[in-house]
């Protein structure tokens, strides 16, 4: 780089955005947030509901990477909760969409996250591509949507929209992990359901190192599954990761009646899963530090 390029992270306080940052600003980048709450000098206030913006955050901004929306997993999926869910996403890229178009902030890139929910959740051995349909279960609808507005960045002031589909993100600090080890960790550990269902996943090194490429090769453009190239199902995550801890999964299966009374709709993402495609990632040479779930745990749990 010929001088420090400038890249703006929206759900700042996220533990994507706290690992990439670091990442980022290592190898030179300056980073800014938005955020609820000024916490920093890097952190510059927006407030999705009332379609506040401070427009500092954009000056001489290169790159924008959009990580706001609503956590599908900590509360039962109401209609509120839903509307949240969505709204959390489409109405910030809409902001932000909007900011930069009447602003005439020329940015060079937009990278856009999505979910593999996009493809929906049937349990079948069809294994999806980027050129692949979207579903038709809520969660499909909601990338759907998602997209769609991240779309307009393609049209004005942007040299590339990049739309990233992630897989379950596995880290040291929270999020899906965090959760799937506690009952382990319990002797409470036990297959979801048939055990059955895919779970496309990523090491979240994998993930912020496919960011950084895609800065540094220009010619990335386009939708991406963020997804590690082994496919595996519950019933062998379950039994690689208790293993790791040390455990032993005794337990029978959790009937999915079972989840389905604890967690509403939301259980669905317990019960579901797809085989998802990373050979498009691949393609363009990015290399996998974390092919294997094995290789990733014995990473992530010493």
């Amino acid at each position: 780089m010929n001088s420090t390029e400038i890249i703006l992270i929206t759900g700042g306080s996220g533990m994507i955005a706290q690992y990439l940052s670091c990442l980022l600003e290592k190898n030179g980048y300056e980073v800014r947030f938005f955020s609820r709450t000024k916490k920093s000098d890097k952190h510059f206030v927006w407030n999705i509901k009332t379609g506040f913006i401070d427009v500092k955050a954009l000056e001489n901004v290169d790159h924008i990477i959009h990580l706001a929306g609503a956590n599908i997993s900590t509360k039962r999926w109401t209609k509120a909760r839903k509307k949240n869910i969505i709204e959390s996403r489409t109405k910030s890229t809409q902001l932000l969409f909007d900011t930069v178009k009447k602003h005439q902030i020329k940015i060079k890139t937009f990278i856009a996250t999505s979910a593999v929910g996009y493809y929906g959740t049937s349990n079948n051995d069809v294994l999806y591509n980027e050129e692949s349909p979207a579903g038709t279960d809520f969660l499909a609808n909601v990338c759907t949507l998602w997209e769609n507005v991240s779309k307009n960045f393609s049209l004005v002031n942007s040299k590339r929209l990049l739309t990233l589909r992630l897989g379950v993100v596995l880290s040291k600090n929270g999020g899906a992990l965090e959760k799937m080890k506690k009952p382990i960790k319990l002797g409470l550990g036990t297959v979801l359901g048939s055990g059955k269902q895919y779970m496309p996943w990523i090491h979240i090194d994998d993930l912020c190192q496919f960011i950084l490429y895609s800065l540094r090769n220009k010619g990335i453009n386009g939708t991406y599954n963020l997804v590690a190239p082994e496919h595996i199902n519950n019933s062998d995550f379950t039994s690689i990761l208790a293993k790791r801890l040390g455990k032993k999964v005794w337990l029978p299966n959790l009937p999915a009646l079972i989840l389905r009374l604890l967690f509403g709709d939301m259980a669905s993402i317990l019960l579901n899963g797809n085989r998802v495609s990373s050979e498009k990632l691949l393609s363009i040479g990015f290399k996998f530090k974390y092919p294997s779930v094995t290789k990733a745990l014995a990473n992530l749990i010493e």
